[in-house]
């Protein structure tokens, strides 16, 4: 199916937008994928609040180009899915895990800025926590001093009524 000028032209404004708000970029070849199992993975992505679609290369340089994941360029060779993401580990780790339960879906390349990632730069990155469980984290740490000192303080009184309890049972 051939596109005309004026839908190429919405597809890369598209990209474009999407890419100027990027965290991380990763391109994976889906060949051999059946149309349900993508259908799946779109799923999964969307979800995860992550832009996955299949679109030309051609057109995605012209998206990335001047940004700095223009590096991507000279990966972008054969049928590819891009997961376009502002979490940096969302889309790596919903097209790592993925591609762990389906061998057809092969994780090529991605990018943070400018760095171009490899697929075991990839890996390590769906390994790491999404940005929520990193912001519990955080905020259970920053918690934790503030909670503890509040228990101390509720020792002092809870100790002196015990003391007086127990004069008080002492006594009778």
């Amino acid at each position: 199916m051939s596109l005309n000028l004026d839908e190429k032209k919405a597809i890369v404004a598209e990209v474009s937008a999407q890419v100027e708000n990027a965290q991380a970029i990763i391109m994976a070849e889906y060949r051999g994928i059946e149309v349900g199992q993508m259908t799946q993975l779109r799923a999964k992505a969307r979800e995860a609040g992550i832009y996955f679609r299949v679109i030309k290369n051609s057109l995605v340089r012209r998206a990335v180009e001047g940004t700095p994941y223009a590096g991507l360029t000279e990966h972008m060779v054969g049928p590819l899915a891009y997961g376009i993401s502002t979490d940096p580990v969302a889309a790596a780790k919903v097209l790592h895990e993925f591609s762990k339960n389906n061998e057809k879906l092969v994780i090529k390349v991605g990018a943070m800025g400018e760095k171009i990632m490899s697929i075991d730069d990839v890996k390590a990155l769906a390994s790491l926590p999404n940005r929520e469980e990193l912001m519990a984290k955080l905020l259970g740490t920053m918690q934790a001093p503030v909670a503890k000192f509040v228990r101390t303080l509720n020792e002092v009184p809870s100790k002196f009524v015990r003391g007086l309890a127990a004069v008080r049972d002492s006594k009778s």
